[in-house]
């Protein structure tokens, strides 16, 4: 069970401070709305890698390969909404407002990013999702080990992370409001990234 633990926490730790989409939009949101408002967002993976582990479990194995990279040029012109909402909040930039979002708002938004981010589903299928097989089959202690350490250590590690931003968030307003315009062009980046792999790929 300790291997399981070890290589849950290790997976998970890699994966959460990895620069990509839901960590560019956590860092618009806690730059905008504050830890508060944000905070709810670390356990987003929980909610969305339920559906993204029956996926790759399931049904990746029995579809064209064109669905994966469908699904980036979905979430890329999703990131790429973000984007624009992260710019406009900077150009509209009212510190005395930036709290008026809802954390749940924020939640649902970080779920979806990670629904339609392609690393989770390649995660599982590749990497993950073989290796809780395995150890579901070695004995379901070590199957449930795995998740638990998987996840525990994701929503902490993004926890810190949301924290970290929100440090910077404590600088000044003005320092925030170019934050904020720094992670929507980060978010957008990452949806054209998305737009072109997943393009490339399919042509």
């Amino acid at each position: 069970m300790l291997t399981y633990l070890t290589l849950g926490i290790t997976f998970a730790f890699a994966a959460a401070i990895e620069p990509g989409p839901l960590q560019a939009y956590l860092l618009s949101q806690t730059l905008a709305h504050g830890w508060q408002r944000t905070i709810l967002a670390s356990f987003a993976p929980i909610l969305s890698d339920v559906p993204i582990i029956a996926v790759c479990l399931f049904i990746l194995s029995h579809v064209p390969s064109a669905f994966l990279q469908s699904l980036q040029i979905i979430g890329g012109i999703y990131l790429i909404y973000l984007a624009v909402e992260a710019i406009r909040t900077y150009r509209n930039y009212n510190a005395e407002q930036a709290l008026q979002p809802s954390s749940q708002n924020t939640l649902v938004k970080a779920v979806v990013v990670n629904l339609l981010n392609p690393n989770p589903y390649l995660a599982w299928s590749l990497v993950m999702g073989p290796l809780l097989i395995k150890a579901w089959q070695e004995t379901p202690i070590d199957g449930v080990a795995l998740i638990t350490a998987f996840y525990a250590t994701m929503v902490v590690c993004l926890f810190g992370t949301i924290m970290l931003f929100s440090a910077f968030r404590n600088l000044g307003a003005v320092i925030n409001r170019i934050l904020i315009g720094v992670s929507g062009i980060a978010l957008g980046g990452f949806g054209l990234f998305e737009i072109w792999t997943g393009v490339s790929a399919l042509l």
